[in-house]
């Protein structure tokens, strides 16, 4: 496929963008079209800017577009046993066999319990102490997936389970990003001494794995012991030890649960959850600051639908068609994983005329997907109503949780729970950015929120809100 000029050996190394890639590969579109290619050292990668490339090679040819990218610091780190990072193999289907099953529609249901109490927590401290906002987010993102995963109490934002995944989560965002590291260029770096300059992502990495050994087995067999005293809590876990049968190696299917629950709470998985969550209930909010008309018709709606008497649940859904156009708003507008995870292609492939080299890396632009509307022009740029119009915009939930074979199994519970802590917020809460007044005596936001640039994720950098209780 076309791409950027390339220089000899090197290729495109000078020319890939570190910062906002897809906000250039967006712009490069327009030059190269629906497929660019570029190149570093022995490695190919592939953008793919439209939504029907995506569909035709990650769904509709799966089974070559399926693996993801060697990566030696995934590897290093030991985060390519988890299910979301490893290739795709027996062992991948073994474990992606066992999370649809505690995943499914019907097995999400027992845990809405869980994510209606932990964001009535979370408004609740909201009101109580409005300075610490994030990290109400970050304990209620992680309350969920902890107490979901294994059925664990979680005391606060310090504690261990929240503070040792979110380096895990950092520390992945970066590293899945082809290219981040020069062991991905030169895999031989990974085995140099640690005195050597500039060879700082070997310590990082082993510190990561110690990290990520302890995390994987250290909940896992507290629920162990939980089942054998009798006082196992509902959890992913306990579901899928329960339903292990006779027929099964022990050993072998306990290594494929535990490595599951470890890929939903402490692999690429949770970079999606726990970030998908945290990062997608921060952009609520400053798309309720921005836009107070939106949150206004927001509340009228849950109030007309459910009243003062109580808390929104996943039951009303059905009524609330404003607020779904709130949400899918949302994830368009400021999409969390502007680039999706990648994958890689395993062999030869042709496509529209292109060649598609076998191990190259794949890259969805979900960034430019997103800015594929039929709205006129004249609509602000946070618009609910577009997915109310007859002829909406695509669905985010159809590109933002991945594709084909390697969609996020936890995509349902991750849409349950940004409804119920939305809902919590819009019930309990009314949110405004803090003003300053003009020359001309008009109000005027006091900042422009920014977003990070780099890794897979594009998190809201800090900022200022206020908060009043609503009832």
């Amino acid at each position: 496929p076309p791409g950027p000029t390339a220089f000899p050996i090197i290729g495109n190394i000078l020319s890939h963008p570190l910062r906002n890639p897809w906000l250039i590969f967006t712009e490069w579109k327009a030059i190269f079209g629906d497929i660019m290619h570029l190149h570093g050292v022995r490695q190919s990668i592939i953008v793919l800017n439209s939504k029907k490339v995506m569909d035709d090679l990650l769904d509709k040819r799966g089974a070559m577009y399926s693996n993801r990218p060697r990566n030696t610091i995934v590897e290093m780190m030991g985060m390519d046993r988890g299910m979301s990072m490893l290739q795709y193999n027996d062992t991948w289907r073994l474990q992606r066999k066992l999370s649809k099953t505690a995943l499914s529609s019907d097995a999400v249901k027992d845990y809405q319990d869980i994510q209606a109490r932990v964001a009535a927590q979370m408004c609740i401290s909201f009101l109580t102490d409005p300075t610490h906002f994030r990290d109400h987010i970050r304990l209620a993102a992680g309350r969920i997936i902890v107490s979901i995963t294994y059925g664990l109490p979680v005391a606060d934002a310090q504690d261990e389970l929240i503070t040792e995944i979110e380096k895990i989560v950092a520390m992945l965002s970066q590293a899945a990003m082809p290219g981040a590291f020069l062991a991905d260029f030169f895999p031989i770096f990974k085995y140099t001494p640690d005195w050597v300059p500039f060879i700082s992502f070997r310590k990082k990495a082993q510190e990561i794995r110690a990290v990520v050994e302890r995390l994987g087995r250290m909940p896992f067999y507290q629920v162990l012991d939980e089942m054998v005293a009798g006082t196992t809590r509902t959890s992913f876990t306990h579901k899928l030890l329960a339903n292990r049968s006779s027929e099964d190696d022990e050993t072998q299917y306990n290594e494929a649960v535990m490595w599951s629950a470890g890929s939903l709470y402490g692999g690429a998985s949770t970079i999606i959850l726990l970030s998908k969550t945290y990062t997608s209930i921060l952009v609520f909010l400053i798309g309720m600051m921005q836009n107070p008309a939106a949150q206004k018709k927001a509340q009228d709606e849950l109030e007309t639908v459910i009243g003062p008497e109580r808390m929104p649940t996943l039951e009303d859904q059905a009524q609330l068609p404003y607020i779904d156009a709130v949400l899918k708003e949302v994830m368009r507008w400021r999409p969390a994983f502007p680039l999706g995870i990648p994958r890689r292609v395993d062999k030869d492939d042709e496509y529209a005329g292109y060649c598609m080299p076998s191990d190259s890396i794949i890259f969805p632009n979900v960034w430019r997907v997103k800015g594929l509307w039929t709205s006129p022009p004249a609509q602000p740029e946070f618009a609910p109503e577009r997915f109310l119009e007859d002829e909406p915009p695509i669905d985010p939930g159809l590109y933002a949780f991945g594709f084909g074979r390697r969609i996020c199994p936890g995509k349902l519970l991750a849409e349950n729970s940004i409804l119920l802590l939305a809902t919590s917020i819009l019930y309990s809460c009314t949110v405004s950015s803090p003003f300053t007044v003009d020359e001309n005596g008009r109000k005027c936001p006091a900042e422009t929120v920014e977003f990070s640039t780099t890794g897979l994720v594009s998190n809201p950098l800090p900022f200022k809100w206020t908060v009043r209780r609503l009832w």
